[in-house]
């Protein structure tokens, strides 16, 4: 007995790390300083940082959702094998990049081990801990914001370690900084090399695989299709080929949903549907800003390190918070936690957007859109497995797929399309004489558009290139309050939501078997992946 407990907690902690990893290559990767040496060195516009930001994102769709569906077949060892491996190679591959196209393949490889790894650490903690499930995934989950914060720090130690060595460091010193993501990865390698997982709980509960696939049905798989066709022209535009147009996107999405529907016979179910959309406007506010954030704050405040702390400092309001959701969520309700949340990450980023750059003022902002962010994407995850608990893992991972791809394929670029567009407008405003001399015509994802080009702002006399740096300072923090209409419509949603189980009683944690439907096991926000 004791050897199974001391088996069980050393499966957790490697399922813990493994989470740990994929929120530390977030940080490291987004950090303020890694993507300003990219930009210099890879010559990238904000447009192209934007796809370095959604390529990291929207393949972990991929991976998790094609997990979900083989993975009792191929089982859990493999599967995390496949992590491991993706995440070594993305690694070496991003330290020893030479251009733009490899830095994106290696970020494409991390994305997918992290789906993997997403894939299989929440039903092996689900399994493991059956006795109180949602009291161990609150846990699991408090590995995300903590991997942002741990690799946030120790990033910014090595920057000023690497300063204050002066260049005796061999290489770029944002290299170093990415090789600390193999501390994580080669943790969590070894903890769980070897191990023995358990079976899968849909297996053990008797579930078939095709009611499974009913519950989720052809319209999520269009959707779902939609979003990876979406990455499909992303890569394109990567890779200098013309991008598909979204009329190609939606008709091209119809053929594997049809092929879904002729096998399950199901549209599936509405409510999950609904949830699916609200996601693509949860995860650009939460996951986008997330990506976004070190770099604007850092832009603003004229101090990358500083913007680094935002991050750094959300994340951990997050980490604490989680612990904390079951109570509150027990009071108000998941619907109603999810709309207090998305009230507050409204007010939290239009004052983020429009403050005035004081430092002070940034962070008590910043504190409220941490709030509002915190239990976003937990939440959704509780409504859908106490709503869908015959969806089984495939729901659960559907829900946190389609959020990670919609702010890869589409949020993530449009952020960075808005900062290059608004930029190079306020330029055209303040400097219509300079401006044209300025722009360089950018290949984007949606449509083709001006971008100021840096190399050319170089060339201006130094009173200009000021002025042009204020400018960009303004337009990249006030795209923080257009974010902000996002949380807002979320708001509107969840109110709807309320009121529809409102006039049916109610809202009610539906279960399969063993326990009432208002038993706390079964009740209260679980936490997400790669939360963000």
């Amino acid at each position: 007995m004791a050897d199974n407990n001391q088996s069980a907690r050393r499966l957790f902690l490697g399922c813990f790390t493994g989470l740990v990893a994929t929120a530390f290559g977030f940080a490291v990767r987004n950090s303020a300083e890694v993507m300003d040496s990219w930009a210099t060195g890879f010559q990238l516009s904000e447009e192209q940082k934007g796809m370095i930001i959604g390529v990291g994102t929207y393949p972990f769709a991929i991976s998790i959702i094609v997990l979900s569906l083989v993975i009792d077949r191929i089982g859990y060892g493999r599967a995390m094998g496949f992590a491991f491996a993706g995440h070594l190679i993305s690694a070496l591959l991003t330290i020893f990049a030479p251009n733009f196209i490899v830095l994106y393949f290696a970020t494409f490889i991390y994305a997918l081990a992290n789906g993997a790894v997403e894939a299989v650490i929440n039903p092996v903690v689900a399994t493991i801990h059956k006795e109180n499930k949602t009291h161990w995934l609150n846990i699991l989950h408090a590995g995300w914001p903590g991997g942002l914060v741990l690799g946030g720090l120790l990033s910014i130690l090595l920057m000023k370690a690497g300063g204050t060595v002066g260049g005796k460091l061999p290489g770029e010193l944002w290299q170093w900084q990415m090789a600390l993501v193999l501390l994580p990865i080669l943790s969590y390698g070894f903890l769980l090399f070897g191990m023995k997982f358990p079976q899968q709980e849909r297996v053990e509960a008797g579930v078939s695989y095709k009611e499974m696939l009913s519950e989720f049905g052809w319209g999520s798989a269009y959707i779902v299709s939609f979003l990876i066709v979406m990455g499909i022209s992303q890569m394109l535009v990567a890779f200098g080929l013309s991008k598909l147009s979204l009329t190609a996107a939606l008709l091209i999405s119809i053929a594997p949903a049809a092929v879904f529907a002729f096998y399950v016979n199901s549209f599936g179910r509405p409510m999950f549907i609904f949830l699916m959309l609200i996601m693509f406007l949860l995860a650009t506010t939460e996951l986008g800003t997330d990506g976004w954030i070190q770099d604007i704050m850092g832009t603003v405040l004229k101090n990358k390190t500083t913007g680094a702390w935002f991050l750094i400092y959300t994340s951990s309001i997050m980490f604490i918070l989680r612990f904390f959701a079951g109570p509150i969520v027990h009071r108000i309700s998941p619907l109603g936690l999810l709309a207090a949340s998305a009230a507050i990450a409204t007010v939290g980023l239009l004052w983020l957007g429009t403050a005035k750059p004081v430092l002070g003022m940034l962070f008590a902002a910043a504190t409220l859109y941490g709030f509002g962010k915190t239990f976003f994407w937990p939440t959704t995850l509780g409504v859908v497995s106490e709503q869908y608990p015959k969806g089984g893992a495939l729901l659960l991972n559907a829900i946190s797929g389609v959020g990670m791809i919609a702010v890869g394929t589409i949020g993530g670029p449009a952020i960075g399309t808005m900062q290059d567009r608004d930029f190079t407008a306020a330029v055209a405003q303040a400097l219509p004489e300079v401006q044209p001399q300025l722009v360089k015509q950018e290949k984007g994802l949606f449509f083709d558009y001006d971008a100021i080009d840096q190399k050319l702002v170089a060339k201006q006399p130094e009173a200009v290139q000021a002025q042009i740096t204020e400018i960009q300072g303004k337009t990249k923090q006030g795209a923080l309050a257009k974010i902000a209409v996002l949380p807002a419509i979320m708001l509107v949603c969840y109110l709807v939501l309320i009121a529809y189980f409102k006039s049916r009683g109610g809202y009610q944690a539906q279960v399969l078997t063993g326990h009432a439907a208002n038993d706390e096991k079964f009740t209260g926000g679980v936490p997400g992946a790669l939360e963000a």
